[in-house]
Protein backbone atom coordinates (compact mmCIF):
# COMPACT_ATOMS: atom_id res chain seq x y z
CA UNK A 1 0.00 0.00 0.00
CA UNK A 2 3.39 2.51 0.93
CA UNK A 3 6.05 1.01 -1.10
CA UNK A 4 6.23 4.23 -3.48
CA UNK A 5 5.90 6.81 -0.61
CA UNK A 6 9.38 8.50 0.02
CA UNK A 7 8.19 11.55 1.99
CA UNK A 8 6.25 11.81 5.16
CA UNK A 9 4.73 14.48 6.26
CA UNK A 10 3.30 15.64 9.82
CA UNK A 11 0.84 17.98 10.42
CA UNK A 12 2.27 19.13 13.77
CA UNK A 13 -0.27 20.68 16.50
CA UNK A 14 -2.48 18.09 17.65
CA UNK A 15 -0.91 15.31 15.53
CA UNK A 16 2.66 15.83 17.22
CA UNK A 17 2.10 17.73 19.91
CA UNK A 18 -0.63 18.07 22.75
CA UNK A 19 -1.81 21.64 22.18
CA UNK A 20 -4.62 21.67 24.56
CA UNK A 21 -2.87 20.13 27.30
CA UNK A 22 -0.02 23.06 26.93
CA UNK A 23 -1.81 25.87 26.48
CA UNK A 24 -3.94 24.99 29.62
CA UNK A 25 -1.15 24.32 31.70
CA UNK A 26 0.02 27.59 30.09
CA UNK A 27 -2.84 29.43 31.09
CA UNK A 28 -2.59 28.24 34.62
CA UNK A 29 0.53 29.35 35.02
CA UNK A 30 -0.07 32.78 34.10
CA UNK A 31 -3.38 33.21 36.10
CA UNK A 32 -2.65 31.01 38.77
CA UNK A 33 -5.49 28.89 40.31
CA UNK A 34 -8.18 31.92 40.56
CA UNK A 35 -10.10 31.16 37.47
CA UNK A 36 -10.99 27.96 35.29
CA UNK A 37 -8.23 27.35 32.94
CA UNK A 38 -10.97 25.16 30.77
CA UNK A 39 -13.02 28.44 30.37
CA UNK A 40 -10.07 30.88 29.72
CA UNK A 41 -8.57 27.64 27.05
CA UNK A 42 -11.98 27.94 25.38
CA UNK A 43 -11.58 32.05 24.97
CA UNK A 44 -7.74 30.91 23.46
CA UNK A 45 -8.66 28.70 21.14
CA UNK A 46 -11.87 30.46 19.60
CA UNK A 47 -9.79 33.47 19.23
CA UNK A 48 -7.60 31.58 16.81
CA UNK A 49 -10.29 29.83 15.27
CA UNK A 50 -12.09 33.08 14.24
CA UNK A 51 -9.74 34.73 12.98
CA UNK A 52 -8.05 31.79 11.18
CA UNK A 53 -11.48 30.97 9.43
CA UNK A 54 -11.49 35.24 8.81
CA UNK A 55 -8.37 35.31 7.10
CA UNK A 56 -9.32 32.46 4.90
CA UNK A 57 -12.55 33.71 3.91
CA UNK A 58 -10.64 37.28 3.58
CA UNK A 59 -12.64 39.15 5.91
CA UNK A 60 -9.10 39.95 7.37
CA UNK A 61 -5.59 40.86 6.23
CA UNK A 62 -2.95 37.84 6.64
CA UNK A 63 -1.92 37.49 10.28
CA UNK A 64 0.49 34.88 11.46
CA UNK A 65 0.23 32.85 14.01
CA UNK A 66 2.41 35.07 16.45
CA UNK A 67 0.81 38.07 16.20
CA UNK A 68 -3.11 35.56 16.43
CA UNK A 69 -1.30 33.81 19.54
CA UNK A 70 -0.38 37.53 21.34
CA UNK A 71 -3.98 38.62 20.60
CA UNK A 72 -5.44 35.12 22.23
CA UNK A 73 -3.08 35.55 25.16
CA UNK A 74 -4.37 39.51 25.65
CA UNK A 75 -7.99 37.96 25.34
CA UNK A 76 -6.92 35.67 28.07
CA UNK A 77 -5.34 38.43 30.14
CA UNK A 78 -8.34 40.84 29.99
CA UNK A 79 -10.73 37.80 30.87
CA UNK A 80 -9.05 37.01 33.58
CA UNK A 81 -7.38 40.06 34.76
CA UNK A 82 -3.94 39.68 34.55
CA UNK A 83 -1.87 42.77 33.76
CA UNK A 84 1.26 41.60 34.32
CA UNK A 85 3.57 42.35 30.94
CA UNK A 86 6.21 39.20 31.79
CA UNK A 87 3.41 36.86 32.11
CA UNK A 88 1.43 37.84 29.15
CA UNK A 89 4.49 37.55 27.04
CA UNK A 90 5.31 34.41 28.37
CA UNK A 91 1.53 33.43 27.73
CA UNK A 92 1.87 34.51 24.37
CA UNK A 93 4.39 32.25 23.33
CA UNK A 94 2.82 28.80 24.68
CA UNK A 95 3.31 27.19 20.73
CA UNK A 96 7.12 26.78 21.59
CA UNK A 97 6.05 24.65 24.42
CA UNK A 98 3.65 22.46 23.59
CA UNK A 99 4.51 18.57 25.28
CA UNK A 100 4.46 15.79 22.27
CA UNK A 101 2.59 12.66 22.68
CA UNK A 102 4.12 10.11 24.36
CA UNK A 103 5.42 8.24 21.07
CA UNK A 104 6.03 11.19 19.06
CA UNK A 105 9.55 11.54 19.12
CA UNK A 106 10.64 8.04 18.93
CA UNK A 107 7.74 7.30 16.06
CA UNK A 108 9.40 10.71 13.76
CA UNK A 109 12.41 9.17 14.69
CA UNK A 110 11.74 5.20 13.45
CA UNK A 111 10.29 6.91 10.39
CA UNK A 112 12.99 9.33 9.29
CA UNK A 113 15.36 6.04 8.99
CA UNK A 114 13.71 5.10 6.18
CA UNK A 115 11.70 8.42 4.62
CA UNK A 116 11.80 11.99 4.30
CA UNK A 117 10.02 13.12 7.10
CA UNK A 118 8.47 16.79 7.56
CA UNK A 119 6.75 19.06 9.48
CA UNK A 120 3.87 20.88 8.07
CA UNK A 121 2.31 23.28 9.77
CA UNK A 122 0.24 27.20 10.36
CA UNK A 123 2.94 28.02 12.72
CA UNK A 124 5.37 29.85 12.13
CA UNK A 125 9.00 28.75 11.25
CA UNK A 126 10.17 30.09 14.44
CA UNK A 127 7.73 28.57 16.69
CA UNK A 128 8.55 25.07 14.59
CA UNK A 129 12.17 25.74 15.27
CA UNK A 130 11.36 26.01 18.89
CA UNK A 131 8.81 23.66 19.63
CA UNK A 132 10.42 20.68 17.69
CA UNK A 133 13.86 21.42 19.72
CA UNK A 134 11.17 21.28 22.87
CA UNK A 135 9.35 18.66 21.75
CA UNK A 136 12.52 16.41 20.65
CA UNK A 137 11.26 16.31 17.19
CA UNK A 138 13.94 15.73 14.29
CA UNK A 139 12.59 16.18 11.38
CA UNK A 140 14.24 16.77 8.43
CA UNK A 141 12.55 19.87 7.50
CA UNK A 142 10.03 22.16 9.07
CA UNK A 143 7.16 23.89 6.45
CA UNK A 144 5.20 26.67 7.92
CA UNK A 145 1.81 28.05 6.23
CA UNK A 146 3.51 31.45 6.53
CA UNK A 147 5.15 30.81 3.89
CA UNK A 148 2.39 31.03 1.63
CA UNK A 149 0.37 33.45 3.90
CA UNK A 150 -3.11 31.19 3.83
CA UNK A 151 -3.97 28.74 6.37
CA UNK A 152 -4.56 24.93 6.16
CA UNK A 153 -6.93 23.93 4.14
CA UNK A 154 -5.51 26.57 1.51
CA UNK A 155 -4.27 24.11 -1.20
CA UNK A 156 -1.04 26.23 -1.21
CA UNK A 157 0.20 24.97 1.83
CA UNK A 158 0.17 21.28 0.88
CA UNK A 159 1.69 22.51 -2.04
CA UNK A 160 4.73 23.44 -0.38
CA UNK A 161 5.18 19.83 1.29
CA UNK A 162 4.63 18.69 -2.27
CA UNK A 163 7.23 20.62 -4.01
CA UNK A 164 10.00 20.15 -0.94
CA UNK A 165 9.20 16.29 -1.93
CA UNK A 166 10.22 16.30 -5.14
CA UNK A 167 6.85 17.32 -6.87
CA UNK A 168 4.72 14.21 -7.08
CA UNK A 169 2.45 14.22 -4.49
CA UNK A 170 0.79 10.45 -4.99
CA UNK A 171 4.76 9.82 -3.16
CA UNK A 172 3.85 11.95 -0.56
CA UNK A 173 1.98 10.75 2.66
CA UNK A 174 0.25 13.12 5.04
CA UNK A 175 -0.18 11.89 8.60
CA UNK A 176 -2.90 13.80 10.94
CA UNK A 177 -5.34 13.71 13.82
CA UNK A 178 -7.77 16.08 11.89
CA UNK A 179 -9.31 14.07 9.23
CA UNK A 180 -10.25 18.26 7.81
CA UNK A 181 -6.58 18.37 7.33
CA UNK A 182 -6.11 15.30 5.12
CA UNK A 183 -8.81 16.22 2.88
CA UNK A 184 -6.96 19.21 2.53
CA UNK A 185 -4.36 16.99 1.48
CA UNK A 186 -6.11 14.59 -0.81
CA UNK A 187 -7.31 17.66 -3.09
CA UNK A 188 -3.89 18.12 -4.21
CA UNK A 189 -3.06 14.33 -4.69
CA UNK A 190 -0.97 13.35 -1.48
CA UNK A 191 -1.38 10.01 0.06
CA UNK A 192 -3.53 10.18 3.67
CA UNK A 193 -3.03 8.49 6.96
CA UNK A 194 -5.32 9.59 9.87
CA UNK A 195 -3.56 8.61 13.28
CA UNK A 196 -5.87 8.78 16.52
CA UNK A 197 -5.33 11.41 19.06
CA UNK A 198 -7.41 12.71 22.12
CA UNK A 199 -7.91 16.04 20.21
CA UNK A 200 -8.18 15.32 16.58
CA UNK A 201 -10.99 15.61 14.54
CA UNK A 202 -12.02 12.18 13.65
CA UNK A 203 -12.86 10.53 10.18
CA UNK A 204 -16.46 10.48 9.11
CA UNK A 205 -17.55 7.67 7.00
CA UNK A 206 -17.40 8.97 3.77
CA UNK A 207 -13.35 9.62 4.43
CA UNK A 208 -11.64 7.35 2.70
CA UNK A 209 -7.97 7.88 3.67
CA UNK A 210 -5.40 5.36 2.67
CA UNK A 211 -5.02 4.09 6.09
CA UNK A 212 -6.08 4.98 10.07
CA UNK A 213 -3.49 4.04 13.07
CA UNK A 214 -3.96 4.37 16.51
CA UNK A 215 -0.61 5.61 17.01
CA UNK A 216 3.25 6.51 15.66
CA UNK A 217 4.56 2.81 16.42
CA UNK A 218 1.77 0.88 14.29
CA UNK A 219 1.76 3.72 11.57
CA UNK A 220 5.74 2.97 11.74
CA UNK A 221 5.20 -0.98 12.01
CA UNK A 222 3.19 -0.55 8.49
CA UNK A 223 5.56 1.84 6.64
CA UNK A 224 8.45 -0.21 7.40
Amino acid sequence: MFRDITTVVFDVLGTLVDEPRGLRTAIAEAVGAARDPDELLGVWQGHIEREQARIGRGARDYADTESLDREAALRVAEAAGLDDQARIDRLASAAERLPPWDDSADGVARLAQRFRVLGLSNATTKTLHRLGAHAGLEWDLALSADAVRAYKPAPEVYALAVEAAGGDPSRVLMVAAHAWDLRGAQAVGMRTVYVRRPVGDPPTPSDTFDGRFDGLQQLADALI
